[in-house]
């Protein structure tokens, strides 16, 4: 009996070093292959979906082809899981204010963009005039048009060329690879940036600026422009998700301790007046754009992007919201139910 118990025990202790050195294996083969399905389904749950439209107050947005339909996830290790129309380019819009952004931060440290800049919700329309006036000259936010272009204009340069060279790097660094700005939607958006172009005079006389305020417009615009793809923006993404390491690239775009704090502002106005309903519902920062990307961040682990032009009346593409909502559900990711 002495020498039966003995054996038993054994085998219990083998079985467990087995199990121990393959259930990591099993469990990230297991993990990937459920964030592959997942994003199939979503995929296939929402590519017929009809709602919503292009933004139209931009002629060249209301042109792309409303059935593109794109779903990115990229993974802390490169992973990619993705699904639809993953290459097509739209161009980039208020996503751009994120990695804009990131790029002031590390250069002038996060204390001076809640200072000078502003971290708090505007509780106003992305493009309104009377906020600026309401919080005393401060654009109050990033990702406000007033917050986006004040945040253009200080990133560190001798002039506007440079200041643009800067800004379409970083975005590059992002991405992992060299982007281009879509020259149509460009010149489109260059000659109906009027009201823009009011919101960087009326902060200049509230010294908010830091540099001249109709160039910084311009750059502004300039960098809305660029053309991306749903995987260019699951990248970017996951960069952030990554603590500011490119995850295909492996370089460090930005200082890890700055990556929760554009979580945060991503999370206070990241889909314009529908940001407290997004966080509600999936508990993750996000940002979205007109031209119909949303791009959404589970800290730590996953860069999530969509593309699909048609929007809803906030300005957000209603098939990323949806797919990404689906994708957030099945998987578990909100980090408010851990």
């Amino acid at each position: 009996m002495h020498y039966l118990v003995k054996l038993v025990v054994l085998v219990m202790v083998l079985g467990n070093i087995s199990y121990a050195k393959m259930s990591p294996t099993q469990l990230q083969s297991q993990s990937k292959s459920e964030v592959a399905k997942v994003v199939k389904e979503a995929y296939v749950k929402y590519k017929n979906l009809k709602e919503g439209k292009n933004a139209d107050y931009i002629k060249a947005l209301a042109e792309v082809d409303p059935k593109l339909f794109g779903i990115v996830v990229v993974d802390k290790y490169g992973n990619v899981f993705e699904a639809g129309d993953v290459k097509k380019e739209v161009s980039i819009q208020s996503i751009s204010k994120v990695f804009t952004l990131a790029l002031v931060m590390r250069e002038r440290g996060d204390a001076f963009v809640k200072e000078k800049i502003g971290v708090n919700a505007t509780g106003l329309p992305f493009n309104s005039i009377m906020a600026i006036e309401l919080h005393d000259g401060s654009a109050s936010n990033p990702f406000v048009n007033a917050g986006a272009i004040e945040t253009t204009s200080w990133v560190k340069a001798r002039n506007s060329q440079e200041r643009w060279k800067k800004i379409a790097s970083n975005m590059s660094s992002f991405a992992g690879r060299k982007l281009r700005v879509n020259q149509e939607v460009y010149k489109s958006e260059l000659s109906d940036n009027k009201r823009n172009q009011a919101i960087a005079k009326l902060l200049e006389a509230y010294g908010r600026m830091g540099s001249d305020p109709l160039k910084a417009t311009t750059v502004y615009t300039k960098q809305c422009s660029m053309s991306v793809s749903a995987h260019d923006l699951a990248v970017m993404s996951a960069t952030i998700a990554n603590h500011g390491i490119n995850p295909v690239t492996k370089t460090q775009v930005i200082p890890a301790k700055y990556t929760p704090k554009i979580m945060a502002v991503m999370s206070t106005a990241g889909l314009y007046d529908n940001a407290g309903g997004w966080l509600y519902d999936t508990g993750l920062p996000a940002k979205s754009g007109v031209g119909g990307g949303i791009i959404a961040i589970v800290p730590g682990e996953y860069g999530i992007a969509v593309v699909s032009p048609p929007l809803d009346a906030y300005g957000n593409s209603v098939r990323a919201q949806k797919a990404i909502a689906y994708i957030v559900e099945k998987l578990g990711l909100n980090p408010y139910a851990k």
